[in-house]
């Protein structure tokens, strides 16, 4: 597999729209190449011109285009075009367009917008596929295949359906084992002939079952991932060295991401920050995006695929960036193992849904604008930082983000009834914000992880437990590691069905030395309160945390208690305990808390295992992201501060500026929104 030995830098390219401006598509390079960018993607949403008619292929246009960037430096990610088909397709094979949950087949409208399973569809695309290989495949500029555009959505068709009954019967084999997994006699809702099974549909179809709802989004997972799988075949035929990849979108809910990693060569994701939007912990939240897409496959680098240069046209403000906040917006990418700031796009077009949406190149054609002085310092930066190509993103934390947990918690009865998949992100951030906060890497992981290379792992609200999870995990502390766990964990198996015998299931009781018995669900006005024991042994901590939302109640087996609860009928009942097992240590948070007991107890845990990148303080808005050469062991330390204001770092030893080469003081000095990035001197 060939790759790239420079961090790329470009974006969405589309020469398409501007074929009758020559002088555009002769001044685009020019101000590529003044912009310092190295790579273009091309060809995502040009079936159209790719294939004016069925059959008809016009390659040419796209051929000069690739030429004359290729001349020029530039290299080309090539697209397929599936994520838009054209209209006479759409015409004449209406069953490559979607139903909707309704049972309406929707019109020729937007994009993304296919029938995962059409084989029409399909077979469209393998033809298109087969043919840019063919003639682009080995071509020296193109270096990546950017499959499609954002993946997503899903498909209620006859044709869908079908295949989803098909998808039941492999995993299922009888209905009578499909029975007792949705525990259908409940309601009377048992099936006696697989026909009767379709997609649960609010408010028109079967909801009862929960696992039925989660096989659909099983299904609809499993027909994308096919769906690419066959895409990548069609290009290996012509194409065999050339990887390939496909734009994610973060923690997007419609998919599970961690079932893309084996059909990808490279991650890609997009990313669009609303900055400035008064959420203190969007920094974070974005390190946690970059760190979920990094770790689906563990040791490699990553790419941001598009990212916005200025306004976002589609969120709720379209807020422009603050001067630095581009640089730093697009090397904390980098800083977290990325190796490509793209953006979507490189010039804004005259018209259409996005002709408002931030570009390189603004509609006067300009180079002198803010917005193009940032996108050029940026290509000076990573042209300084190149060293970092194909560096890995070193962490010893483990945050778990499993999507198939976060699908179960999202359709679960009970406790509080009003999005809960939103009250498990927050939780999820809330967990990772101290190790953002205090320098440390991390990777976001799902549940199907090897966690053998960490120190510790956290787990916020681990209700359904997958196959091998517990058993996993069980072994990570056996094994001399730290486990942090929280409220309702391990309630349900991997097909929603409840754990007999008491909870947390499959032996993660033992694990955390406890029991489960109740869990209270606490109306907004009501508050607990943690209050640590005398000898609980955590030096640092204040003596009492306010606690609301959720608050199980625990009987220790083994554990040892460190707070308890100071209100309610279980007033002196645990909040917090830790469990020694094996070698390692397992800690249980019985309770919500706010974001100050979590800094404080995972801060203890950071100091006591070591975490730090950067062994010194870090003032408000400053974090530390870790960059290693796995063959050499150089280091390459991203000091980056997300707050308005200058700050000054106390440096523990002596560094050097990668990019200007001097030596640093004792103290590094960062502007507001700045960044540095520093080499230790050994």
């Amino acid at each position: 597999m060939k790759y790239w030995n420079v961090l790329l830098h470009g974006g969405d390219y589309n020469p398409g729209q501007w074929l009758d401006h020559p002088e555009i598509l002769k001044e685009d390079i020019r101000l590529m190449k003044l912009a310092g960018c190295n790579a273009m993607s091309v060809g995502i949403f040009d079936w159209e011109r790719l294939e004016p008619e069925e059959g008809k292929y016009d390659f040419d246009w796209l051929a000069q285009i690739i030429e004359n960037l290729y001349e020029n430096g530039i290299y080309t990610v090539l697209a397929t075009p599936s994520g838009a088909r054209p209209a006479w397709m759409a015409e004449k094979y209406p069953e490559v367009l979607r139903v909707n949950p309704d049972g309406r087949r929707i019109l020729f409208a937007e994009r993304h917008n296919h029938c995962w399973t059409s084989p029409v569809y399909r077979e469209k695309v393998r033809q298109m596929n087969s043919a840019l290989a063919q003639r682009f495949g080995k071509h020296p500029a193109v270096v990546l295949w950017h499959l499609s555009n954002e993946y997503g959505g899903e498909c209620h068709c006859e044709l869908c359906q079908a295949a989803f009954r098909e998808w039941l019967k492999k995993k299922y084999g009888t209905l009578e084992n499909l029975n007792h997994t949705y525990w259908s006699s409940f309601w009377s809702h048992s099936y006696s002939s697989w026909d009767q099974i379709t997609s649960s549909i609010e408010g028109i179809g079967e909801t009862a079952h929960h696992n039925l709802i989660l096989d659909w989004k099983r299904f609809t997972t499993d027909q994308a991932v096919d769906f690419m799988q066959a895409e990548k075949d069609a290009l290996r035929t012509f194409s065999p060295d050339v990887p390939v990849t496909t734009n994610m979108m973060g923690f997007y809910d419609g998919l599970n991401y961690g079932k893309f990693r084996e059909v990808c060569d490279v991650i890609s994701w997009d990313n669009y920050p609303n900055w400035h939007n008064g959420q203190e912990s969007l920094p974070a939240y974005i390190a946690m995006a970059h760190d979920w897409m990094r770790a689906l496959k563990p040791g490699e680098p990553f790419l941001m695929m598009e990212s916005s240069p200025s306004a976002t046209n589609w969120q709720p403000v379209a807020r422009l960036r603050r001067p630095g906040m581009h640089e730093l917006s697009s090397l904390q990418a980098v800083a977290h193992g990325s190796d490509s700031v793209q953006y979507f796009q490189w010039r804004k077009g005259r018209g259409g849904a996005e002709k408002f949406h931030g570009a390189v190149v603004d509609h006067d054609g300009s180079a002198d604008h803010r917005v193009f002085r940032d996108v050029a310092r940026v290509g000076e930066r990573l042209h300084a930082l190149t060293d970092t190509v194909r560096t890995v993103f070193p962490a010893r934390v483990a945050v778990i983000h499993d999507v198939e947990n976060r699908w179960a918690l999202g359709e679960m009865k009970g406790l509080h009834n009003t999005q809960y998949q939103k009250g498990f992100m927050e939780d999820l951030l809330a967990m990772y914000r101290p190790f953002f906060d205090q320098g440390v890497n991390v990777d976001v992981v799902d549940e199907e992880a090897d966690f053998t290379p960490y120190k510790l792992v956290v787990a916020p609200m681990l209700y359904l437990l997958r196959a091998g999870i517990a058993e996993k995990l069980s072994r990570f502390v056996e094994n001399g590691g730290v486990l942090v766990g929280t409220y309702w964990t391990g309630v349900v198996d991997e097909n929603d069905l409840c754990f007999l015998g008491g909870t947390p299931g499959q032996g993660l009781d033992a694990v955390f030395g406890l029991e489960q018995t109740e869990i209270d669900a606490l109306y907004p006005h009501d508050k607990n309160s943690l209050r640590l024991l005398p000898d609980s042994g955590l030096h640092g901590l204040a003596r009492e945390y306010q606690t609301g939302d959720l608050c199980q109640l625990v009987r220790v087996t083994t554990a040892r208690t460190l707070a308890e609860y100071g209100a309610e009928f279980y007033a002196g009942t645990p909040a917090l305990t830790v469990n020694s097992f094996g070698n390692g240590r397992a800690y249980y948070i019985a309770c919500r808390t706010g974001q100050d007991f979590l800094n404080d107890f995972l801060g203890v845990l950071i100091r006591d295992l070591g975490l730090r990148n950067l062994d010194t303080e870090l003032p408000a808005g400053v974090t530390v992201s870790l960059r290693c050469d796995a063959s050499t062991g150089r280091e390459f330390f991203f000091v980056q501060n997300f707050s308005d204001s200058a700050v000054e770092i106390a440096l523990p030893g002596s560094f050097t500026n990668v990019e200007t080469g001097k030596a640093c003081g004792e103290t590094l000095s960062l502007p507001a929104y700045g960044v540095a990035v520093l080499n230790p001197v050994k």
